[in-house]
């Protein structure tokens, strides 16, 4: 059974740090892209970043230099720390996992509450 385990949210005041993780399980994610997506309360979920196997990154304009993603590919574990937070930046985090070439897959962790408190 594919999982995908977030943790690290939590509350945190505004201009503080979070590191969350994200551990995949059950299958294997050899050339994979990973990602973390958010969704605030009454807001569609929306993208935040991405690394592809290789460690390629793209990001949000809304967190472009203040939040790094990285993954330990031997582990399966996607990381996101995030600097500089602000009470905007509340919202569940959602890990994604996705493969865009056969045998194609998409999955999606539970989340975890990220809240910044100002």
């Amino acid at each position: 059974q594919v999982q995908l385990v977030e943790s690290g949210g939590g509350l945190v005041q505004a201009r503080g740090s979070l590191r969350l993780s994200c551990a995949a399980s059950g299958r294997t994610f050899t050339g994979a892209r990973m990602a973390w997506f958010r969704q605030a309360p009454g807001k569609e979920r929306e993208f935040v970043a991405r690394v592809t196997w290789s460690g390629s990154t793209l990001y949000a304009d809304s967190v472009k230099g203040r939040f790094t993603i990285s993954r330990d590919n031997a582990k399966n574990t996607v990381y996101l720390q995030m600097n500089s937070l602000q009470p905007e930046d509340t919202a569940v985090y959602y890990c994604n996992a996705d493969l865009v070439i056969p045998p194609y897959y998409n999955y999606w962790g539970q989340g975890t509450q990220v809240t910044v408190s100002s």
